[in-house]
């Protein structure tokens, strides 16, 4: 690989993996899985990453087709999506984003012990749009917009993709022990670590759209 491709590799998995944020999804998987005991934990991490996998590729693909077809520049949607992943990275540093989690998380559970019986989570919420969530299926959009049919750069953020969903699944595999070891403190610090980097992911987006706009 030559060091453009390298560094496309890096920012397309490093931004993925900010924007899903497993670390921060883990605590609620595990306490969404908790009643079903560890072949449910083991049966909903890897269906909801298949899940989150198929919405993602769907809109990596078909996106960019799309965005032709609706006359929406690559410079237009490069500020957009680093504008909506800012406001993602605001709601990080801040832990909106994760309240808003834990409330649905907590109405799922409520409406589990009412039915009596274990909800497939895999699709709702967890699969979309825990992880394939507004930002992720953003992302997948604008780094294969970004790659513009190139079958390497293509292959580059589809690897990108898949890593980030293998990783995801292995951190809710392991979210129950996890969470033991670091706590919820310290994984709303991680969290918020995670969202000062996507801030600053999000501007560079927002200042390269605009320049490519402008022609600066």
């Amino acid at each position: 690989m030559q060091s453009d491709q390298i560094e496309l590799l890096i920012a397309t998995f490093v931004t993925f993996f900010v924007v899903i944020d497993a670390v921060g999804v883990a605590p609620i998987f595990a306490s969404l899985t908790q009643p079903g005991g560890q072949a449910y934990a083991r049966r909903m991490a890897i269906k909801s990453s298949v899940v989150a996998g198929i919405i993602l590729f769907f809109f990596a693909f078909v996106g960019p087709w799309l965005l032709d077809h609706l006359g929406i520049s690559l410079d237009a949607f490069r500020a957009a999506g680093g504008v909506l992943l800012f406001m993602i990275a605001l709601d990080m540093v801040f832990e909106t984003r994760g309240m808003r989690r834990k409330n649905r998380a907590e109405q799922v559970l409520a409406e589990e012990e009412q039915a009596g019986r274990l909800e497939d989570i895999s699709v709702f919420p967890i699969g979309m749009p825990m992880i394939a969530g507004p930002g992720s299926i953003a992302t997948a959009m604008l780094y294969m917009q970004n790659a513009q049919g190139d079958p390497l750069g293509v292959s580059i953020v589809s690897a990108a993709i898949a890593a980030n969903l293998v990783l995801t699944a292995g951190i809710f595999l392991a979210a129950g022990p996890l969470i033991k070891v670091m706590g919820e403190s310290v994984a709303g610090a991680v969290t918020r670590i995670f969202g000062v980097i996507l801030a600053a992911l999000a501007v560079q987006l927002v200042i390269d759209g605009i320049k490519g706009a402008f022609s600066l």
